[in-house]
């Protein structure tokens, strides 16, 4: 005959009973952790978009300050024509030309973009050309990818010559009068 008031009367408790209840414990203890790790992850995702938000408002807002690029005094100015339209010459939007008038070309895939571009390696905000003084300029506006003069990435605005591609994506596009 089993003797309840041995085992703490109802069968709970004693060696069964305690196995049982560190068998709980345990998940409970694991659950809590994975709890916090999706937590964390969460937290994570939400502060890399927001980050990618602010990049891209900065840059839409162009409070980036535009440096122009130093000349060496050996480098001589050869004054040809002055570019009038900007060509694209390879990509998806191969021979769209834009009439030059001096205000400052945006080229991305945001919808108020001067230039427009359905590139998947373009950025919403990828790159500026804009006049300062006589010559054009292409500033890259933080873009994952790059914009690239002729075949130097541009970190800092650079002069643009005549006829030198300037490439973003798979987008290609040149200065011509």
């Amino acid at each position: 005959m089993l003797d309840l008031a041995r085992w703490g009367g109802s069968g709970a408790s004693g060696p069964a009973g305690e196995k049982r209840e560190r068998q709980q414990q345990v998940p409970e203890l694991v659950m809590q952790l994975t709890r916090a790790g999706f937590l964390a992850l969460l937290w994570l995702f939400v502060l890399a978009a927001l980050r990618v938000v602010r990049s891209d408002l900065y840059a839409a807002s162009g409070l980036r300050v535009a440096v122009p690029g130093f000349r060496r005094s050996s480098e001589k100015k050869v004054r040809g024509k002055a570019p009038r339209q900007l060509v694209v010459t390879h990509g998806a939007l191969q021979g769209t030309r834009i009439t030059l008038d001096g205000r400052p070309i945006m080229m991305g895939r945001a919808d108020d973009s001067t230039l427009v571009l359905d590139d998947d390696y373009a950025s919403t905000r990828h790159a500026r050309l804009s006049l300062r003084g006589t010559d054009w300029y292409v500033e890259d506006l933080g873009s994952t990818n790059g914009t690239y003069l002729d075949r130097a990435k541009v970190t800092q605005p650079l002069r643009v010559p005549l006829g030198v591609p300037i490439r973003i994506g798979k987008t290609v596009i040149e200065l011509r009068s």
